[in-house]
């Protein structure tokens, strides 16, 4: 049963251009969905949308039972059941870990604020820090310090707008690790938001890829994988070369196996060093540039090269 639905919703800032045009998603509860789109496909809006703090033109989201109003419909815009958390944290600099996770809890309780508080310093590894302020902590740690404060009301769902964007490759690695275990555990609903693939397939499998307001394909990330619906969704994942023989075909460089005799020949134009393989630029016969990997790093710039692949591999796309 689905927990979260987005019926229809349509946004424009201007006359001309629909930055969501009849979008239409549901989640059930419990579920962690990644939304993935280039720049200026309507993301981050969307979430503001969900979370009651952007007014759409027209359709409707639904919490649970509960309509979410528009900015316009209510006094006090936004509800403390759907937390968004943004990449710049919006951390208050001179109030300690502690007080700025305790924040949304002051009107509280003082044991429930307390019990509270030590629950999610303990749930982010957060204890040993509580005393510090944010421009002591890295990057991660103070995206963990917002995270924690989005749950400290305990909301129904979390949206993540591009929330480890800031962030180096080791500290959104790992940060992403734990949060998803931390979600797991929680069973929270999250509707994550990203323009990197990598992140998304970390954070969870079941991908929403959106393109100039759109829906364009949604899934597991395998079967997208294997029969994307669009060159976008395609081109997510790898590059795409063109089948010599099929002009609607194509094959990922992973998928074409390299050989120093017999198969389609070609001539490798750049080796570049990546971390599981050299990834070649080749030039077919017919003038095709392709990318292919070399697993085992042992051809040249110079060098010939011949390409055989699996045909049940190639990737069929008329658009």
């Amino acid at each position: 049963m689905s927990f979260l639905k987005i019926q229809r919703v349509s946004k424009s800032f201007s006359a001309n251009v629909n930055v969501l045009e009849d979008f239409s998603l549901q989640i059930s509860k419990g579920e962690v969905f990644s939304l993935i789109g280039e720049s200026g496909s309507g993301k981050s809006t969307l979430l503001r949308i969900i979370a009651g703090k952007e007014n759409r033109d027209s359709g409707e989201v639904i919490l649970g039972e509960v309509r979410v109003q528009n900015p316009k419909e209510k006094l006090v815009p936004g509800y403390d059941e759907i937390q968004l958390v943004y990449q710049d944290y919006k951390l208050f600099p001179n109030s300690t870990v502690a007080e700025n996770i305790a924040r949304p809890l002051l009107e509280y309780d003082k044991d429930y604020r307390e019990t509270r508080l030590n629950q999610l310093l303990k749930l982010l590894n957060l204890e040993s820090m509580k005393d510090k302020l944010p421009r002591e902590l890295s990057g991660g740690q103070q995206q963990k310090v917002a995270i924690g404060r989005a749950l400290s009301l305990e909301p129904s769902i979390v949206l993540l707008d591009e929330p480890f964007s800031s962030l180096d490759t080791i500290q959104r690695r790992e940060l992403i690790v734990e949060l998803k275990e931390i979600f797991r555990e929680l069973e929270m609903t999250v509707l994550f938001v990203t323009h990197d693939l990598d992140d998304a397939l970390q954070m969870s499998d079941h991908l929403v890829i959106i393109q100039k307001g759109k829906i364009i394909q949604q899934g597991e990330a395998e079967g997208i994988f294997m029969k994307p619906k669009s060159m976008y969704a395609a081109k997510l994942f790898s590059h795409l070369n063109p089948v010599p023989s099929n002009k609607y075909h194509y094959i990922r460089p992973s998928d074409v196996e390299l050989y120093k005799s017999k198969g389609l020949r070609a001539k490798v134009q750049e080796s570049q060093y990546l971390i599981h393989y050299n990834q070649l630029t080749v030039k077919l016969s017919n003038g095709d540039i392709w990318k292919v990997e070399d697993k085992r790093r042992v051809f040249k710039s110079g060098d010939r090269v011949y390409l055989k692949w699996n045909p049940e591999k190639e990737i069929e796309l008329k658009k």
